[in-house]
């Protein structure tokens, strides 16, 4: 088909994450949505995360029924989905076992055991594939399979991400993109091929080639569902990506419960230390990744100690500064730095504190988190952007504006708030469309205005260089 948008053409895009799928059809000339959907997961309870993918297929077709009440019928679609689960399938691609998500931590021990005996431990494993395992990753997951099931293990032919095997019930092929495979943990993003060292350290009997699926390019079709174009699907941050208009040298900052911190690139990133995963992204480039883990429950946990709804907190949080009062909002152990068993510290406390020092320690606390995720970001890869923020925690005025200070303190960077309530969804959309039309995703994106954000000013008379200095300090002593 020729490049250009397709007359009145509608695509879908689906994100299948832990807790839901929503689907969106979108217009392909203008990317106005024409329908939507959204059907609940099983809800999933940490150490121990898994899902039966069927699951997923039942809320597909649940929330694709909701988005066609209007009639659009589209001609593309693309899944995105949540990064590093594991599908197991046997000779018939018959389902072996529940998957394991990305947030089961039964691995923990697999992630340590690979560092270990993989050839060049963290530094090699960061050149090979851009990332150093955590518990999160697919290849942990291998690994924890391989000596926990053994009769799992000797059934299993294939290996899947969720977003590949929910292609795979629309197409009947086996896919993958490089973006979703760059989080397995066994994929080179910059030779886009499989690193069968790894993969030899979780089995070194197992002939590797027949297991993983076919890496497609970032607008290859994966085949055809009922008459439409499948688009070859990516994890959700890499959809996300898309769905925020992320052009090269831009950083998106999202501060959902956790938070996330990543660059659209030219170059890929190899952090022996782990802070910064190597991913790739759904355009051919890449999507250096950093992530935290107290985000918005922080200001939750603040806002209810405090007793006062979002407005009153923000109003708090505005109005005179913390006083020297400095919070490390590690409340649940954190990941940037990893140091899973830490809890929170408050520094600086007097008699005399009030409600507004303490709203106020409480945003820097969070943001500075945020900020240390962006240097780890910016030692890795050249940044020269916007920051685009977004996320449940950015609707927070005082949020807004401390991020703004903090990051043009650092980094001289402008901030950029973007509303984007399903950018994940959205993002697949933009595959899907770019599948349909022949035309880079990026250039889809710009059609429909995705990348659009307001300017945010910087909060007034925001002590930035004090307060990250009193972070630090709390952060490199106190903890």
């Amino acid at each position: 088909m020729p490049k250009g948008p397709a007359g009145d053409s509608v695509v879908a895009g689906v994100d299948s994450s832990t807790q839901s799928t929503k689907v969106e059809f979108r217009r392909v000339d203008d990317g106005t949505v024409v329908g939507a959907g959204r059907a609940a997961h099983p809800p999933t309870t940490p150490p121990v995360s898994e899902q039966e993918p069927e699951s997923w297929w039942g809320a597909l077709t649940q929330a694709w029924e909701q988005a066609s009440a209007e009639g659009a019928d589209p001609l593309a679609v693309s899944v995105a989905g949540q990064q590093h689960g594991m599908v197991t399938l046997d000779d018939d691609r018959r389902v072996i076992r529940p998957a394991k998500l990305w947030n089961d931590t039964e691995s923990a021990p697999d992630a340590t055991w690979l560092i270990k005996n993989v050839p060049g431990g963290a530094k090699g494993l960061a050149e090979a594939t851009g990332s150093v395992p955590v518990a999160a990753f697919t290849v942990t997951k291998l690994s924890w399979l391989h000596r926990s099931e053994p009769e799992a293990w000797a059934r299993m032919a294939h290996v899947l991400l969720p977003h590949d095997w929910l292609t795979m019930r629309l197409t009947g092929e086996m896919t993958t993109d490089r973006g979703d495979a760059s989080g397995t943990g066994y994929f080179d993003p910059v030779e886009n091929r499989y690193v069968e060292s790894v993969l030899r350290a979780v089995d070194a009997d197992r002939d590797w080639s027949t297991v993983t699926p076919r890496v497609l390019a970032p607008t290859e079709s994966a085949g055809e569902w009922e008459g439409r174009l499948v688009g070859p699907g990516t994890g959700d941050n890499m959809a996300a990506a898309l769905g925020m208009a992320l052009a090269p040298g831009d950083v998106a900052m999202s501060i959902g419960t956790s938070g996330t911190v990543y660059a659209c690139t030219e170059v890929a990133a190899h952090d022996p230390s782990g802070a910064v995963a190597g991913f790739a992204d759904a355009t051919g480039r890449f999507l250096p990744l950093v992530c935290t883990l107290n985000g918005a429950k922080v200001l939750d946990a603040a806002r209810r100690l405090l007793g006062v709804d979002h407005e009153l907190f923000d109003e708090l949080a505005l109005a005179s500064g913390s006083g020297g009062l400095t919070l490390l909002p590690y409340l649940d152990g954190e990941r940037t730095p990893d140091r899973p068993t830490a809890t929170g510290m408050l520094a600086g406390l007097r008699s005399d504190v009030s409600r507004e020092q303490f709203a106020a320690a409480v945003v820097d606390g969070v943001v500075c988190g945020m900020i240390d995720a962006l240097d780890a970001l910016v030692a890795q890869v050249p940044v020269s952007g916007r920051v685009v923020l977004t996320g449940g925690a950015a609707r927070s005025r005082a949020v807004r504006a401390v991020v703004a200070a903090l990051v043009g303190a650092a980094h001289g960077l402008e901030v950029v708030h973007q509303e984007t309530e399903e950018a994940v969804a959205t993002g697949a959309a933009v595959q899907a469309a770019a599948v349909l039309t022949g035309e880079d995703p990026l250039e889809v994106a710009d059609r429909w205005g995705l990348g659009v954000g307001a300017v945010v000013a910087p909060a007034s008379g925001h002590d930035s260089v004090g307060i990250r200095e009193r972070y630090a300090e709390l952060r490199d002593h106190g903890a």
